[in-house]
């Protein structure tokens, strides 16, 4: 009996849990910001940006051979483990989708405004000033860096913004990756250590 009892509490915990998550947190059901996310860079993201075109691999390997877009990765660069050797050379490689530009963490919010200015400056020198342009913004799965980047060049008047939630990881399922040096416009951006904006 106690068995069963401890059975039936076990269960009910369960569904408790699964009722406090809410559909909200299930990764169909989140809703849109209002303007940027200025939460966790890693969790569940919308299905959809607003005004932009959400594509899967198929999408983007179409897009890719149709439009020829400009790629933006925005995924954060790896951190030096605490525990790795000082007298060791840390030399991580970031691997991309092919022809794509590395800013890492272009899409963290807030921004400061001038390091903002570069990421708009370097996709206007990207896209040849043309808004019309296609323009793909990726980083990892459940990475709200990439949906920030698109929203702001929304924001900015780019009209043919795609995101690509899968990112470097759903790429991956299909295609080989190439290693990827940050884009070195950006790296010389102002490097400010504001709160909520982690920096390499």
């Amino acid at each position: 009996m106690w068995k069963r009892r401890g059975r039936a509490l076990a269960v009910l915990a369960a569904s408790f849990a699964l009722i406090a998550a809410g559909p909200a947190d299930s990764p169909v059901n989140v809703p849109e910001p209002d303007g940027l996310w200025t939460g966790p860079a890693r969790g569940y993201t919308p299905a959809t940006l607003q005004g932009a075109r959400v594509v899967d691999l198929d999408g983007l390997d179409a897009l890719i051979a149709r439009d020829k877009p400009v790629l933006i990765d925005v995924a954060l660069a790896d951190q030096r483990p605490t525990n790795f050797p000082a007298d060791r050379p840390w030399l991580p490689t970031h691997r991309s989708i092919p022809g794509s530009v590395w800013m890492p963490n272009a899409g963290a919010a807030p921004l400061d405004p001038r390091q903002e200015a570069v990421f708009l400056s370097r996709v206007e020198a990207l896209t040849g000033g043309d808004r019309t342009r296609a323009v793909v913004t990726f980083c990892r799965p459940e990475c709200w860096g990439s949906w920030n980047a698109g929203k702001r060049l929304l924001s900015a008047g780019y009209a043919n913004v795609y995101w690509y939630p899968d990112g470097i990881e759903g790429w991956q399922d299909r295609h080989p990756t190439t290693a990827t040096k940050p884009d070195p416009a950006w790296e010389a951006r102002p490097r400010l250590d504001r709160p909520g904006e982690p920096l390499r």
